[in-house]
C-alpha cells in the first residue's frame, strides 16, 4: 500500500466521484438496494472501490454503471442461498476440518456468483476503474489490485480465512481484504476526488452472544473495523464531500440468504431519505457522522 497524500478535488460542472463498498457478508445484499438509488439519481461512479462482498457487487456496476445491471445483481442475490454460497454442508466441512486443509468450504458458490455477474475477464475491461483491496496473508499486507485479472482477484477479496481456501496471485496468499480493511474509504483518495459514497454494511461492535469459531472471527473483524474506520475517516480532507449510506437492520445468521428483496429494497428507501437530507444540509450530515463515532 502507498503512502496516502492529500488530494485536492478538481473543479468541474460534474464532480469527480468515488463508491467506496465495504465487506460484510450476506449483508452486501443491501449494497444493491444503495446501488439503484444512487443510479436512480444519475449519481455515477468515477471510481469504484471494493473489499470482499462489496469488491462482488462494486464489479457489476464497474462493468457498466446502468440501472439494468443492478436488476441482474437483484436477481444474483435472490437466487443465492446458503447451500450455494457454502456447498458442502456440515459433513464436508468436518472432513475438511479432519484433513487439516487450510479451508472449510470450497469457493465453488463464490464462483459461480461471480460467473453469474457476467463480469469481464480483466480489469481494464470495465467501464469505471476499480481498486479491489484484499490481504496477504504471510506478511498481513494490505494490497490493492486496480489491473490485470478481475475474477481471481474478486475471490481473493472475499476469501474469509479459515472458511474459504486462500487464493496464490501475483506470487502472494490472498484472503479477505476485509480483514485489514473492511471500509475502504482512503483508496479514494489516489486520484482527484470531490465526492465519496460510501455504501457500509460491515457490523458494528456489538454485544451479541459468540456462539461458534465464525462469530469469533467476525468479532474480531468488528474490532479492527472500529479502529481503522476511525483512521479512513481522518484521511479524508475537509473540501471532499463524504456521505456514508445507512444500512438497513439485519439480525440474520452469517448463512442466513433469506429475505434478499425486502433488505434490497429497505436499502434503497434507507439511500433516498439520506440523500435527500444530504442535499438539503449537506454540512450536518457529515457532522452528525462525525459526532456519532465520538460518542457511539
Amino acid at each position: 500500500m502507498g503512502t496516502m497524500s492529500k488530494v485536492f478535488p478538481v473543479r468541474s460542472r460534474q464532480p469527480r466521484t468515488a463508491f467506496v463498498l465495504s465487506g460484510g457478508g450476506n449483508q452486501g445484499v443491501a449494497q444493491v438496494g444503495m446501488l439503484r438509488a444512487l443510479l436512480e439519481r444519475q449519481i455515477l461512479p468515477d471510481v469504484v472501490i471494493g473489499t470482499s462482498v462489496g469488491a462482488l457487487n462494486g464489479a457489476v456496476v464497474a462493468a457498466d454503471p446502468v440501472l439494468s445491471r443492478v436488476d441482474h445483481l437483484e436477481q444474483v442475490w435472490e437466487e443465492l442461498t446458503t447451500d450455494r454460497v457454502f456447498p458442502g454442508g456440515a459433513l464436508r466441512r468436518a472432513w475438511n476440518l479432519l484433513r487439516r486443509d487450510d479451508h472449510l468450504i470450497g469457493n465453488e458458490g463464490l464462483r459461480e456468483m461471480i460467473d453469474q455477474s457476467d463480469l469481464p475477464d480483466r480489469f481494464e475491461q470495465l467501464v469505471v476503474p476499480m481498486r479491489v483491496v484484499s490481504t496477504d496473508l504471510m506478511s498481513g499486507q494490505e494490497l490493492v489490485f486496480a489491473a490485470g485479472p478481475l475474477r481471481p482477484t474478486l475471490l481473493a477479496s472475499a476469501a474469509l480465512p479459515g472458511i474459504y481456501p486462500p487464493m496464490r496471485l501475483g506470487g502472494h496468499v490472498l484472503v479477505d481484504g476485509a480483514i485489514v480493511n473492511l471500509v475502504p474509504i482512503s483508496h479514494a483518495l489516489a486520484g482527484p476526488i470531490d465526492r465519496i459514497f460510501v455504501l457500509d454494511v460491515s457490523d458494528p461492535l456489538t454485544d451479541r452472544p459468540i456462539r461458534s469459531p465464525l462469530d469469533v472471527v467476525l468479532r474480531s473483524v468488528a474490532i479492527s473495523r472500529e479502529q481503522r474506520f476511525d483512521l479512513e475517516l481522518q484521511w479524508v480532507p475537509p473540501e471532499v464531500e463524504l456521505v456514508v449510506l445507512p444500512a438497513p437492520d439485519d439480525d440474520r445468521d452469517f448463512f442466513d440468504f433469506s429475505g434478499a428483496r425486502a433488505l434490497m429494497d429497505q436499502a434503497m428507501v434507507l439511500a433516498h431519505r439520506a440523500l435527500d437530507d444530504h442535499e438539503l444540509r449537506p454540512d450536518r450530515q457529515r457532522i452528525r457522522r462525525w459526532w456519532k463515532r465520538l460518542f457511539d
